[in-house]
């Protein structure tokens, strides 16, 4: 593939859009290993349906395997997730209730990111359109935690783990044991909570039960692809869920220095380097420090003024 973004009457398959087999499950490989804006696309053979699950950049590039998809059950609603929506108009599209506006309507989605800024939004539905070929899917129906869809021969379950969005869901294929988790990435970066509907009391949770999901096969939408080996899964799933707790520690370490206002700890960055700006960027950074501060408050590490400085405890 190529980092280029042709338009979508340009997109044809491409031989070189790698991929593995599971039993009846295929995993396509996006542009270094699913690297955002790129993920990686699942699907699932089925003797009566074909299913996607999800529809990253990749999937305009497979051809008839990926339109040839029946059914589409989303494991959450981000840009990048509904790139090859297009391409399948006819396909029945389910998405869990918390995120269904977000796949229905632009204001949903808008919403669901937290940009309540109209000229903001008018510039990323642009870059959206152009980037992921964005089109909103009204007809989407809503999904609930344990859904299940038969295939034949195979069935896809769904198991809520929020955290990421409000409806970010794995989906376990059976009896293949393939369990495609979503932006629980095992990136190095971490868990990313800075949305509107992102929690991140939510995701130590989904953090906490994903191994207890019956899996052999794990895939992620970026980064790390496919693991076949628990133990490894374990260790970059206890490397990425560390990072929580490492934000938490820079946030003391940042207040241990002077106490400041939450726009002060934006400014220091928590997520991305010193003097790194894009567009999300301020939203995602406050979004994500406040809750850390919420969760360092209950605790009884920081305190809050009135005037909205935090400071450690001395206590």
């Amino acid at each position: 593939m190529t980092s280029a973004n042709p338009v979508a009457s340009d997109l044809a398959p491409r031989a070189c859009v790698q991929h593995v087999e599971f039993g009846r499950v295929s995993v396509y490989f996006g542009e270094r290993n699913g690297k955002y804006p790129d993920g990686n696309q699942v699907l699932v053979r089925g003797r009566d349906t074909r299913a996607a699950m999800d529809t990253p950049i990749a999937s305009n590039f497979i051809g008839a395997a990926f339109e040839a998809s029946e059914l589409v059950v989303m494991g959450h609603v981000h840009e990048d997730h509904m790139a090859g929506l297009h391409r399948l108009p006819q396909a029945a599209v389910h998405v869990h209730h918390a995120d269904l506006p977000a796949a229905q309507s632009w204001p949903g989605l808008l919403a669901a990111m937290g940009v309540t800024d109209q000229a903001l939004g008018d510039e990323v539905l642009a870059r959206y359109q152009r980037d992921f070929f964005y089109a909103p899917r009204p007809d989407a129906q809503g999904y609930a935690d344990g859904a299940c869809w038969e295939l034949g021969g195979s069935r896809i379950r769904a198991f809520h783990m929020p955290g990421h969005t409000a409806g970010h869901t794995v989906l376990l294929v059976e009896p293949e044991g393939v369990a495609f988790i979503g932006d629980i990435d095992l990136s190095g970066f971490g868990p990313y909570y800075g949305d509107a509907g992102s929690n991140l009391r939510d995701f130590r949770e989904s953090l906490r039960r994903l191994p207890e999901v019956p899996a052999k096969v794990w895939v992620t939408s970026h980064h790390r692809g496919v693991y076949t080996e628990r133990e490894r899964f374990l260790r970059d799933l206890a490397a990425f869920t560390a990072k929580i707790d490492e934000r938490s520690a820079r946030l003391r370490t940042l207040l241990a220095g002077s106490p400041k206002t939450l726009a002060q700890l934006v400014a220091c960055r928590l997520l991305y380097p010193p003097g790194f700006q894009s567009w999300w960027v301020d939203s995602a950074e406050a979004r994500t420090i406040a809750q850390h501060l919420e969760e360092l408050l209950a605790a009884g590490q920081v305190l809050v003024d009135a005037e909205g400085v935090w400071r450690l405890s001395t206590s």
